[in-house]
């Protein structure tokens, strides 16, 4: 199975957005599981219902992070390669999708924040997210970055 692939599984069986791309990518750096889902749950609904930048997007920006990331405060160097990485993502992601904005990904009207409760998942929540598709989407963008900038 592709990325994309376990990732949509990932989120059709319940996990938010940013969970189901980063749960894709765990085994790949030794992250703990229950430790990437905790860190990633808060970001699901465009950051915790905020309906800003979509979670899948956020999910492959922490496992970007973990592939070239820096933990030196000072290499400017570094933190310049990994910011134009994760600009180039998020163009293309956007390039392809529309935006990177969650409340404009799912053609909400609304202004800022959501209700904090969750959806229930149902077949009608099915019908009109085009949430596991963008699931799909971002891990296999990223899968196809990461195979092509080892």
């Amino acid at each position: 199975m592709t990325k994309g692939e376990i990732a949509k599984n990932n989120f059709l069986s319940g996990y938010n957005c940013s969970q189901a791309v980063i749960l894709a990518f765990c085994e790949d750096f030794g992250l703990d599981k229950k430790t990437a889902l905790m860190l990633s749950s808060p970001f699901g609904g465009g950051m915790g219902r905020l309906r800003e930048v979509c979670g899948t997007v956020s999910g492959m920006f922490m496992i970007l992070g973990l592939a070239k990331g820096y933990s030196d405060p000072g290499s400017k160097e570094t933190k310049s390669l990994l910011y134009k990485d994760a600009q180039m993502l998020a163009e293309n992601f956007k390039n392809d999708n529309g935006s990177i904005i969650c409340r404009e990904l799912l053609g909400l009207r609304i202004k800022g924040k959501d209700n904090p409760i969750p959806s229930d998942r149902t077949d009608e929540y099915y019908k009109v997210r085009p949430c596991p598709e963008l699931c799909e989407y971002a891990a296999n963008l990223l899968e196809d970055f990461l195979k092509s900038n080892k």
